[in-house]
């Protein structure tokens, strides 16, 4: 496995940069040339991760990379030990670096990680996920390759308590993963690589094309990689996945947090259709009929309502029989029997956040007349032009917590 080492920021990509950030009213970002040498950033955002934090970043440090990484760990505002860890980990490796987000929200971590990032390549890694060893080598590997310029690894849901683990199996069932296949297969039988629509998990790009499509937008607190994957299909790009990058998720832990994760999913995948036409699937409208037809059949009388009634008693044997189907991968028996609960709890919390997503943000019109057929009128509704909203890709260093360490004495 060979990877190109970094090299020297030229003056026209350095414009190009410039001519980003003015497009998405920011300041200038740092392309200065002392800071070569880095070979690829990981950015990391953090908020409130103390149980998983030390075990996590141990597991980062890890990665098997043919050059020279940096790690930008960006606080979003913890209110838990996880300062005082993240302290102690800089203090044992010097390519780790610390920053801190003053607004809180993941895009604004990434854009802050992004403005400081020195490597030719960046990658996102998130707190409660385990990487494998090679996942930065294999995906700056594949970009050198040609012919796509983001790519990832699947998401593997693993579950370490019952409704974590229940989430699990629920997910690895049709009416969990929907159409999305960022939870792809793994192992003998996958494929060595396929394409992702706007579902994505995170991925590996070089620095210069996320600073060419101006970062992550920081109006999407959720939602934000499906977003940007947006703007990258629109302008015909391919993205890649790729089964050796697959990662190990953590899913909720409870069925209260469950319930607000998909709310928020719900609400931002409506915001990302509304920008984004293209992005909706089919399987996107299934939770908000449900939500609807719950509501419509607590209406009393009528044959509108005894139809809504019978479409539920439909759509509870499914969730039973999704149920059944996974029984025999349940690592216990009582796993099985909440993957009907949690499955319900995701398609109401989904589609309830869809609704509300449509009524705080610009309906999702377009999207909806193109995934049901009407082309032209999805054409005529078609959004208006927009700006990526990234202001935390500024040039000071007012965000940085540890000194940054000379490029040419990380380790390699």
């Amino acid at each position: 496995m060979r990877i190109i080492p970094a090299r020297r920021q030229t003056a026209r990509g350095a414009e190009r940069g410039t001519a980003m950030n003015a497009a998405t009213h920011s300041h200038e970002i740092d392309q200065a040339p002392e800071h070569q040498g880095v070979d690829c950033s990981v950015l990391v955002p953090v908020l409130n991760e103390e149980r998983n934090i030390v075990a996590s970043v141990g597991a980062m440090l890890r990665q098997r990379f043919p050059g020279r990484l940096e790690f930008l760990l960006v606080d979003g505002g913890s209110t838990d030990a996880t300062p005082e860890l993240l302290a102690q980990l800089a203090a044992t490796d010097a390519r780790i670096r610390l920053l801190e987000n003053p607004q809180g929200f993941t895009p604004a971590s990434l854009n802050v990680a992004l403005a400081h990032a020195r490597g030719r390549w960046v990658a996102r890694m998130d707190a409660h996920t385990e990487y494998p060893e090679e996942y930065l080598a294999r995906g700056v590997e594949r970009l050198q390759q040609g012919g796509t310029r983001w790519v990832s690894g699947p998401q593997v849901a693993t579950g370490h308590d019952r409704v974590s683990r229940a989430v699990a199996l629920a997910l690895s069932t049709p009416l969990g993963y929907g159409g999305s296949r960022k939870w792809g297969a793994t192992g003998d039988s996958a494929p060595a690589e396929y394409e992702l629509d706007s579902g994505v998990f995170a991925g590996v790009w070089a620095r210069e094309t996320v600073l060419e499509y101006g970062g992550w937008d920081e109006h999407w607190l959720r939602n934000q990689d499906s977003e940007m994957a947006g703007r990258f299909l629109a302008r015909g790009e391919r993205l890649i996945c790729l089964p050796d990058m697959a990662a190990n998720y953590t899913p909720r832990s409870s069925l209260r947090s469950l319930w607000r994760q998909y709310l928020q999913y719900g609400e931002y995948r409506a915001k990302t259709a509304a920008r984004h036409p293209s992005t909706m699937r089919r399987s996107n409208l299934l939770p908000p009929a449900i939500v609807l037809t719950a509501a419509a059949a607590v209406v009393p009388g009528g044959r509108l309502s005894r139809l809504a009634r019978g479409g539920l008693c439909v759509y509870a044997a499914a969730l039973v029989a999704a149920g059944v189907t996974v029984a025999g991968e349940a690592e216990q028996p009582l796993d099985a029997g909440l993957v009907p609960v949690v499955l319900g709890i995701m398609h109401v919390a989904y589609g309830v956040g869809i609704l509300r997503g449509a009524l705080r943000h610009d309906p999702p019109l377009a999207a909806v007349a193109r995934t049901l057929g009407f082309s032209g009128l999805a054409g005529r509704l078609a959004p208006p032009p927009w700006q990526v909203y990234a202001p935390s890709l500024s040039l000071g260093r007012d965000h940085e917590l540890t000194d940054a360490v000379d490029a040419e004495n990380l380790p390699s």
